[in-house]
């Protein structure tokens, strides 16, 4: 089954996984792997370059972007169906990826895990560092990552609202 239609002249779909970390979005964008969507997961790039902490310093995420946006734009052009995994924590974060598939006639569809704080924190609270999706998150970081995450609004674009439970 297909979560939705984002072609706007291209036969690919493109899912932006969006929510705070410890939300659930790694393990929502495996699912849509597993309906045929090529995943890019941010986590997983920065742990192969040797990332284990966050926040990545500015250049480094950077990189990783670039090199999600290079594998997105091909996938596109292939006609793949992606789904991209990270927090996507601000519209500007989102918007970056709208420009890049624009030229490409997708346009993304979000779909925003809307995790209850407490849930967030309780997982979170369970990290040991032991892999790209489980990278600790200090406490006090945690509530700063839950504090400035903006939530996506339908004004943006298509959005999907997804109540893990």
């Amino acid at each position: 089954m297909r979560p939705h239609d984002s072609s706007a002249g291209s036969t690919a779909r493109v899912v932006l996984v969006c929510g705070p970390a410890g939300s659930g979005k790694s393990t929502y964008a495996r699912r849509l792997e597993a309906q045929g969507y090529a995943r890019l997961s941010f986590d997983e790039e920065a742990w192969l370059r040797g990332h284990t902490e966050h926040p990545l310093p500015p250049a480094a995420a950077a990189a990783v972007h670039a090199t999600l946006h290079e594998r997105l734009a091909g996938l596109v052009r292939a006609g793949r169906d992606a789904v991209v995994d990270t927090s996507f924590w601000s519209r500007a974060s989102r918007d970056d990826y709208r420009a890049l598939l624009a030229p490409l006639g997708v346009v993304p569809v979000v779909h925003y895990l809307a995790t209850p704080r407490d849930e967030v924190l309780r997982r979170l609270a369970g990290r040991t560092g032991g892999g790209p999706h489980d990278v600790v998150v200090e406490p006090e970081r945690a509530l700063a990552y839950l504090e400035g995450f903006e939530v996506p609004t339908a004004d943006e674009g298509p959005l999907v609202v997804v109540h893990p439970g």
